[in-house]
């Protein structure tokens, strides 16, 4: 049966652990599809994976269409949820929406993603929801705000941060997001906002205590070039697929092939 936005409260209750991908096109999408996934993220990483950018930052919101439509194609079964690119959704409450609808009616969302929590971010969540829109928030390591941050380094390790990042997440829930990624956070802060909120977190680089675990799938295929410190290679399917297309062009040159 195709999963909805309502399981998820239901499987956090039930204490069932959720599994969540990310594609990128119609091939990664049907792959995370029929290998049982319950949410479908097309994340803003596909800005490196597909893309070949440095970050997350020069993706476009036409981009993300794109790409969220091919995978829309490739899903049956679980959630699709997208990323909001970078000033898509940061500039103003109205921009947010119109971003916002066009990934549920051209790309056929079912929920869309958003990093932040401060203030003026669960205020944009709350008007998203209000209009009938599902929203996961997400907080920690945002990789939008990369140059802001400092890098792709782990968020909340003083008390100070930690507080702040927990009063971000519970200002979300608050706003009425169904979901939160929580992402490269110390795994007892990560503990505590899953005890604290009521709402699915999805932990990537964040341990083993939240509600749902979620990797870019690139990383578990093992296709990247770089991969986190905190993602799992499940296959190498990149050396793989380098010796298959070295064996195609050293037989067209022998004439082993056709």
């Amino acid at each position: 049966m195709a999963v909805r936005v309502n399981q998820f409260a239901a499987w956090k209750q039930q204490g069932q652990t959720v599994a969540v991908l990310t594609a990128w096109d119609y091939m990664s999408g049907q792959m995370a599809d029929q290998a049982g996934a319950d949410m479908v993220l097309v994340g803003d990483s596909l800005a490196m994976v597909a893309l070949g950018y440095d970050n997350t930052l020069p993706l476009t919101l036409d981009e993300m269409v794109h790409h969220a439509k091919a995978v829309r194609r490739g899903v049956k079964n679980a959630l699709l949820a997208v990323d909001l690119p970078f000033l898509s959704f940061q500039i103003a409450e109205a921009e947010a929406m119109q971003a916002a609808g066009r990934l549920l009616k051209e790309a056929g969302a079912q929920a869309i993603k958003l990093e932040g929590g401060y203030p003026r971010m669960a205020a944009t969540i709350q008007r998203l929801v209000e209009a009938g829109i599902p929203v996961v928030g997400h907080v920690g390591l945002t990789p939008q705000s990369v140059n802001q941050v400092g890098g792709f380094q782990k968020q909340g390790k003083s008390p100070e941060a930690a507080d702040r990042i927990l009063q971000e997440a519970i200002a979300i829930e608050k706003a009425g997001a169904f979901a939160i990624v929580l992402e490269h956070i110390p795994a007892k802060l990560a503990r505590t906002i899953t005890e604290t909120l009521n709402i699915t977190t999805i932990g990537i680089g964040a341990g083993q205590f939240c509600d749902a675990q979620v990797l870019v799938t690139a990383d578990v295929l093992g296709l990247s070039d770089w991969q986190p410190p905190f993602a799992k290679r499940y296959a190498n399917l990149r050396d793989q697929g380098i010796q298959a297309a070295r064996a195609f062009c050293d037989e067209v040159r022998s004439r082993q092939f056709p």
